[in-house]
């Protein structure tokens, strides 16, 4: 881990984490009194079932464009329960963003990435201290340490998290405010660097053979495969405009209750979506897939298709790339999004900045004329608008419904369907 720790960045993109983001990493080795199990019931928990009630508080209560929630779990864990039962457990989560690192191959390189790692008193928390990352103990049991192993020291002087508090704050301090123990570094290793050399030494001198003369290697970490962040959970969208072409998003994945927050709110939902019903409320519909896949015609047929089955909805955005969507309006415009330089956010997050715009009566030809500026957090992104060819009824494809009149959406609002109008309040979303 030290020697690949050079190559951060690289592990980071590979989990999904983008400019801006925090990686935020939960770790459980395999006891009762773990993060998976009861939390060892030391008053700052809720006394059981800590890990399945904490990962779905996360990925709600952190914004979605400014966290990356992943777990790793022991492999015991996944041995003793088996994966079915772990993934129905963490389901709610996963819908949310929740990202399940690979306990074999991966978990080194994820400690590497993490920006903060939520754990217990098993060894991967100890490592992730040891590599100076923040570290906030989930369950801290004693009772089944040695009192005098280092281990018990860092348990009981670590920050802790409260799970009855608000979860951001508590985050977003022991980020801010770490400083890294040196105990943890000391103890993993007192001549760190050199366990290749030293270790293959004590090998040979074992086995009472001669050591080979050429020098002792690591195997290098490797990259792990890309991991997708879907988010199935409807999103709650906050808005507020800066001044000039910029918009201030911040999405909560299926929150339980309202964020706290400014702004005007909107809901937006992917196609794949639990819960159908959400669809015939959302002001954005989306979802992502490669823009030749015959399963949905070119993005823009998919949108004109979208809007006549939902026509509540005011905009269609269909991801085409990491960097890349594709949107057709309520009116009929064709538009396509690009990140620009430096720009490196979910491309639903621009269709959501776009809707805003236009919600608020500002000109379409404004955004293709001078592009808009998305800000996640503390992160702009520039963003290119063009206008796109009409592909609606191309190779036999169906012409966009009728637009939905004044009547239609008074009568749909009393019925309990909610309008995408600007400065509006979206209904409660579900996960």
């Amino acid at each position: 881990m030290l020697a690949a720790h050079p190559y951060r960045e690289r592990f980071r993109r590979a989990f999904g984490v983008r400019r801006g983001q925090r990686l935020v990493l939960l770790n459980s080795t395999w006891s009762p009194q773990s993060l998976l199990g009861d939390g060892g019931g030391d008053g700052d928990g809720p006394g059981d079932d800590v890990l399945p009630s904490l990962l779905p508080r996360l990925t709600s209560e952190l914004p979605a464009d400014e966290y990356r929630i992943a777990a790793v779990l022991h492999p015991n864990i996944w041995h003793g329960h088996g994966p079915g039962q772990i993934r129905a457990w963490l389901d709610r989560a996963r819908r949310s963003g929740l990202a399940l690192i690979d306990p074999l191959e991966d978990w080194r390189q994820a400690l590497i990435a993490a920006d903060l790692v939520i754990g217990d008193h098993g060894s991967v928390t100890y490592y992730a201290a040891a590599l100076g990352a923040p570290v906030l103990l989930g369950a801290a049991p004693l009772d089944g340490l040695d009192p005098d192993a280092p281990i018990a020291d860092f348990i009981r002087t670590a920050p802790r998290l409260n799970a009855r508090s608000a979860l951001r704050s508590q985050v977003d301090a022991v980020i801010e405010s770490h400083v890294p123990q040196p105990g943890p570094m000391r103890f993993t290793s007192s001549v760190p660097g050199e366990a290749a050399v030293r270790l293959r030494r004590a090998f040979y001198e074992l086995m009472a053979a001669p050591e080979p003369s050429g020098p002792a290697l690591l195997e290098p970490l490797p990259l792990p495969a890309p991991e997708p962040a879907p988010r199935t959970a409807p999103l709650w969208v906050l808005t507020r405009f800066l001044a000039g072409p910029e918009v201030v998003v911040t999405r909560y994945a299926g929150p339980a209750r309202e964020p706290a927050g400014t702004g005007d709110a909107h809901l937006a939902v992917h196609e794949d979506t639990r819960d159908p019903g959400q669809l015939g409320l959302a002001d954005v519909v989306f979802r992502d897939g490669s823009p030749d896949d015959q399963r949905f015609g070119p993005p823009g047929r998919w949108a004109a298709e979208v809007l006549a089955r939902h026509p509540h909805c005011a905009l269609a955005a269909y991801v085409t790339g990491p960097a890349s969507c594709v949107v057709r309006t309520r009116d009929g415009a064709l538009l396509r999004l690009t990140a620009g330089a430096e720009a490196d956010a979910d491309p639903s997050v621009y269709a959501s900045a776009v809707h805003a715009w236009l919600a608020a009566g500002r000109a379409r030809a404004a955004l293709v004329a001078d592009g808009l500026t998305v800000r996640t957090g503390g992160t702009a992104h520039q963003v290119v608008v063009t206008a796109e060819a009409d592909d609606a009824t191309a190779s036999g494809g169906t012409r966009q419904g009728p637009r939905a009149t004044p009547a239609d959406r008074s009568t749909a609002h009393a019925s309990g369907a909610d309008t995408p109008r600007a400065g509006r309040r979206s209904p409660r979303t579900g996960s």
